[in-house]
């Protein structure tokens, strides 16, 4: 059964395949998923699924460079 909100020719992916292009742990996929960062979707046997579409916008959406972290001064690392 396909979601409403899925279309049809939209691929759906497997935890491996979405692993893969974040190049994260397929572990990883279900974090981001279970926090909301993207959908999934169980299948009958109770797999996720991921929409290739929205991974793609995750995707473009974060591959900006991250900002580097301040660091501490020296004072601040005392207190």
């Amino acid at each position: 059964m396909v979601r409403p909100d899925v279309q049809r020719d939209n691929r759906l992916l497997t935890p491996a395949e979405v692993a893969a292009l974040l190049r994260v742990d397929p572990k990883t996929v279900t974090r981001w998923a279970e926090q909301g960062k993207f959908g999934s979707i169980r299948t009958l046997g109770g797999h996720r699924r991921y929409s290739e579409a929205e991974i793609q916008a995750f995707l473009a959406g974060t591959a900006r460079v991250p900002r580097p972290r301040p660091t501490p001064t020296p004072s601040a690392r005392l207190a």
